[in-house]
């Protein structure tokens, strides 16, 4: 996680964040049950990480994300990050059917994604936008599932 920049006390940042944390230490059951080999271990683990991976870059992408899609100068950087989101559930699929040696795959690309957000893309959209383009973010982002 950033700490050098403050990005994080702003809500929507400080949220994904606090996120980005809750999904890598869900990687700790998935990689045990990746070791295990176990079938049913493993589809519980990746059905886990897929409830707390799927809403929240649901919620990166129809809020920040839509929002610097806007600036050209996010564009291609939004773009990218979207098709990591793919990627990662690409792998968790892959997981799912057996490939459990994958496993090392999905763990650098998760962390790689989550470094590009919280050390690059974050600390850059609390410098580029505004307080109007926070209000839209805040609107446009969906509010965290509960329970």
């Amino acid at each position: 996680m950033c700490s050098y920049c403050g990005c994080q006390a702003i809500t929507v940042i400080g949220r994904f964040m606090a996120e980005h944390d809750d999904i890598v230490n869900a990687l700790t059951r998935l990689r045990s049950s990746c070791a295990s080999q176990h079938q049913d271990e493993v589809a519980d683990a990746v059905a886990v990480m897929e409830r707390l991976l799927h809403p929240h870059a649901h919620a990166e992408e129809v809020g920040l994300f839509a929002t610097l899609r806007a600036d050209a100068e996010f564009t291609e950087h939004v773009d990218r990050l979207c098709a990591e989101h793919t990627d990662l559930d690409a792998h968790l699929v892959l997981l799912r059917e057996g490939e459990y040696t994958q496993f090392a795959v999905f763990e650098r690309a998760l962390r790689a994604h989550i470094d590009h957000e919280d050390n690059g893309l974050f600390p850059a959209a609390a410098i580029a936008l505004s307080g109007a383009d926070w209000e839209q973010v805040e609107a446009w982002t969906p509010p965290p599932l509960t329970g």
